[in-house]
C-alpha cells in the first residue's frame, strides 16, 4: 500500500469510526463495500482494507460470505466485565502501591498526560484507547505480563460500548481520576488508592449512557 492509499484508507476509517461513535449508524447496519466506494470514491480494495481495521478495533463484524455489519455491543456483557476488573484491579492496585518506584510514577503522569492531549484534540477513539491502557500500563509496569494480557482482553471486551456511550465530560472525569490514582500512588497510600481505583470503575460503567437518540441505517446520511 502506498503513502496516499494508506492515508485514504485511514480517511475511510476516522470517517466511519465518526459515524459509529457519534451514533449516526445503528448498530447491526451493513456496511455495502460498493456503496461505501462510491460514497468515498475510492476502490473496493481500499474499502475493504478499511472495513478490516475497523473489525481489528472491534467496530464492526466481518461475517464470512454476509460481509460487514455495524458491531451491536452486549451491554450485559460490559457490566460483567467490569465486575472481574473491579476484582482484579483493586488486588492490582494494592500490589502496585507496595514496590511502586519513582519511575514507575513518572511513566504513569506522561500517560495521563497523553490522555489530555488526546481529548484536547478531540481524538475519540484515540483517547478511549488510552483510557483503557492507562489499567494495562499499570500491570506492565509491575512486570505481570499475565495480568497485562488479562486485563487487555477485558478492557477490549468492552472497549465498544465505552467508546460508544461514554460522552466527552465522563471521559475527561476518567483522566482526572487517573491523575489522582497516580497521586495516591505516588504517596503510598494504599487505603485511599484502592478505593479511588475501585471508584473509578464504578463511575466509568455508571457514566455510560444508553438514551442516546436512534441512529440511520443510512450509510450516505450518516456519514454527510
Amino acid at each position: 500500500m502506498n503513502f496516499m492509499e494508506s492515508t485514504t484508507t485511514r480517511a475511510i476509517v476516522a470517517a466511519l469510526t465518526k459515524a459509529i461513535v457519534d451514533h449516526r449508524l445503528q448498530p447491526g447496519t451493513k456496511l455495502a463495500e460498493q456503496k461505501l466506494a462510491d460514497h468515498f470514491g475510492v476502490s473496493r480494495t481500499l474499502v475493504r482494507q478499511a472495513l478490516f481495521q475497523l473489525s481489528q478495533n472491534r467496530l464492526i463484524k466481518l461475517e464470512p460470505a454476509r460481509g460487514a455489519f455495524v458491531a451491536a455491543p452486549e451491554v450485559d456483557e460490559a457490566r460483567q466485565v467490569f465486575a472481574v476488573r473491579r476484582m482484579l484491579e483493586a488486588e492490582m492496585t494494592r500490589e502496585f502501591v507496595r514496590g511502586v518506584t519513582r519511575e514507575q510514577i513518572a511513566d504513569l503522569r506522561e500517560h495521563v498526560a497523553a490522555e489530555k492531549a488526546a481529548m484536547s484534540d478531540e481524538d475519540v477513539s484515540g483517547r478511549t484507547e488510552l483510557l483503557g491502557d492507562f489499567h494495562v500500563r499499570m500491570a506492565e509496569l509491575m512486570g505481570n505480563t499475565v495480568l497485562a494480557e488479562l486485563l487487555g482482553e477485558l478492557i477490549s471486551r468492552c472497549a465498544l460500548i465505552t467508546l460508544m456511550y461514554q460522552s466527552t465530560t465522563a471521559a475527561e472525569h476518567s483522566s482526572d481520576e487517573h491523575a489522582e490514582i497516580v497521586d495516591a500512588l505516588a504517596a503510598k497510600d494504599e487505603k485511599r488508592a484502592v478505593r479511588l481505583m475501585t471508584e473509578h470503575l464504578l463511575h466509568v460503567e455508571a457514566n455510560l449512557t444508553f438514551d442516546r437518540k436512534v441512529p440511520t441505517s443510512d450509510i450516505s446520511l450518516a456519514l454527510s
